[in-house]
């Protein structure tokens, strides 16, 4: 297999067309070596916090509970990306209870949740590869604002980024070339397989394949929400993490404006070992607040447990129950709650004064009947106010 330094990459070329020029990309299925010290070291540091997160969560008893967090959070952060207006406090709400003004931004970050679900469950019998792609496109746009977008199926016509097609920030290659491309695609993530004679590390990898995929931009909708969602599955494919708990897209977001420079200085000057940096840099960072995420989560658990829920007496052993549950869905009504509890509603409206007085629920809406509650300690641990 052909071998290539980082620094000499070569980013592709831009195609005159009609009225436009469209860029087509190099493939990437090649052997990537790596002559600077300082990105070793960078690349040494990322996999340590990466390891680290990999195995404090295997400490954190219940761990599924937040790991729904970790993936409704970065439903809404992806989703905020392209444009929709979903707050997380609203993701975690059912749909009948969203302003219907709302309800398609909710749509498409709930979409987002089953396809990274659905995603996960398919990687147990599937590769990364161009069907689990598609599949994971089609549940995407299911039902969404996308979904006259050809959902599960690459573009047949050309798109770009920008006001018009003439004025484009960047037109993707032509729909001819996506074929042979997303398999050149498919080859490099699954090459150390397939045995192709490449063995690049698995974090620089992750970085050439979402630029990549950006740059090809293989569908008409929903192409910056299945390549970051991309980082997360091929870690948990090469069993660098056995749970999804790292996402990149709560640092894209925090560094928009870099994000989108870094990608257009690879393309237009080869760049490509700024970029590597640049997702490096996010791997530790988003690696260490996972990380103290987890711990955050461990400290509200004893300190509710010894401090809060004692005070309850013979009640402590029910609520302990109800606040498992609301880990899972932090945000409930008064009917979800003595459903879960099995009692009736007003035996569970004396639990919920209860917990409201020990600061654990807090009454969202203001009215006297249809009342919603939120956790709220636990909720504020995944997601700055600011970010509202």
């Amino acid at each position: 297999m052909q071998k290539r330094n980082i620094d000499d990459f070569n980013s592709g070329e831009w195609i005159q067309q009609f009225e436009y020029k469209s860029f087509s990309p190099e493939k990437i299925c090649l052997q990537w070596i790596m002559t600077d010290a300082a990105l070793q070291t960078l690349l040494s540091e990322a996999d340590r916090q990466l390891g680290k997160l990999d195995a404090f969560s295997e400490l954190v008893p219940n761990v599924d509970f937040f790991i729904k967090m970790h993936i409704t959070k970065e439903a809404t952060v992806s989703s905020k990306i392209e444009g929709t207006q979903t707050s997380f406090e609203e993701a975690l709400i059912k749909a009948e209870d969203i302003n219907p003004e709302k309800r398609d931004d909710w749509q498409e970050v709930h979409n987002y949740i089953d396809a990274v679900n659905q995603a996960i469950t398919d990687m147990e019998k599937l590769p990364i590869s161009n069907r689990l792609i598609k599949q994971t496109h089609k549940t995407l746009l299911a039902g969404a604002r996308g979904k006259e977008k050809n959902p599960g199926e690459y573009r047949v016509s050309q798109n770009w980024i920008g006001s018009s097609l003439k004025n484009a920030i960047f037109v993707p290659p032509t729909h001819q070339e996506i074929p042979e491309l997303m398999q050149d695609l498919e080859m490099f993530i699954n090459a150390e397989v397939m045995d192709y004679g490449i063995n690049v590390p698995h974090l620089i990898k992750i970085a050439i394949i979402h630029y990549q995929f950006e740059t090809i931009h293989p569908f008409l909708d929903g192409n910056g929400r299945i390549g970051r969602l991309l980082i997360t599955l091929y870690l948990i494919d090469k069993r660098l993490l056995k749970f999804p708990t790292l996402y990149l897209s709560d640092y894209f977001e925090r560094n928009r404006r870099d994000y989108y420079d870094m990608l257009t200085a690879v393309r237009q000057k080869n760049k490509l070992k700024e970029w590597i940096i640049f997702v490096l840099n996010g791997v530790i960072e988003t690696a260490q607040n996972s990380i103290k995420t987890f711990q955050n989560i461990i400290k509200l658990r004893d300190s509710i447990e010894r401090n809060k829920l004692i005070s309850l007496g013979r009640k402590q052993l029910v609520a302990q129950q109800l606040i498992t549950e609301l880990y899972k869905n932090p945000i409930m009504d008064g009917n979800q709650i003595a459903n879960i509890m099995g009692v009736h509603s007003s035996t569970a409206n004396r639990m919920i004064g209860d917990l409201q007085q020990l600061g654990i629920l807090r009454e969202l809406t203001g009215y006297k009947r249809n009342r919603i509650y939120i956790f709220d300690d636990y909720v504020n641990i995944f997601y700055d106010k600011d970010d509202l």
